[in-house]
């Protein structure tokens, strides 16, 4: 299922605040804003995607206790303003610890102005794949250092960098690392399914 995009009349845009406003009023709902402006809806995810996420976020737990002084992770709740104004919400995110401690703390309380430096996202059923690649481009874009996308409908995963193409990894017997953005960190994907 593609996402839908809410539609406004052209002269009606959201300032930060009162986009943040709207994302709180509809807790429920998965909302991002795309670098046009646009609100985007995304269907919630299924039970295995969910399922994969809290197995995602355990190995990003044990690596993080490990090497908490590195930085800060953040689930798929956490929206970030991206340089083209976009504001999107990874599955999964870390941020190094100078980085997000250069922010205020009215900054970090709402949408957090900056990229992350990492970011997981996980295909689920109800998710377009196209949608899913345009959006990790984005993120590199927008400065994001190392990207995954978990795609478990086809048992597969990308790996996105700046400056690289992007390499596909064609099986779930592999292991992902986090290479100099996040050292010692690796994630098993045949543990997600």
């Amino acid at each position: 299922m593609e996402s839908f995009i809410l539609k406004f009349p052209s002269d009606t845009q959201f300032s930060d605040d009162e986009f943040f406003e709207f994302c709180a009023a509809n807790d429920p709902l998965r909302i991002e804003r795309n670098s046009k402006g646009q609100i985007v809806i995304m269907s919630p995810s299924g039970s295995i995607t969910g399922n994969i996420h809290f197995k995602i976020y355990s190995a990003f737990v044990r690596w993080h206790d490990k090497y908490d002084h590195t930085g800060y992770i953040f689930d798929s709740s956490a929206g970030f303003r991206l340089p083209d104004n976009s504001v999107l919400a990874p599955d999964a995110a870390f941020i190094t610890k100078a980085r997000w401690e250069s922010l205020t703390q009215e900054e970090q309380k709402k949408f957090a102005p900056l990229t992350p430096d990492f970011i997981i996202e996980v295909r689920s059923e109800s998710d377009s794949i196209k949608q899913l690649k345009a959006k990790m481009d984005d993120w590199i874009k927008n400065g994001c250092r190392l990207a995954w996308l978990i795609d478990p409908v086809e048992k597969k995963a990308y790996i996105y960098k700046p400056g690289d193409l992007v390499a596909t990894v064609d099986s779930f017997n592999a292991k992902l690392n986090g290479e100099g953005v996040l050292p010692g960190f690796e994630l098993d994907l045949s543990k997600l399914v």
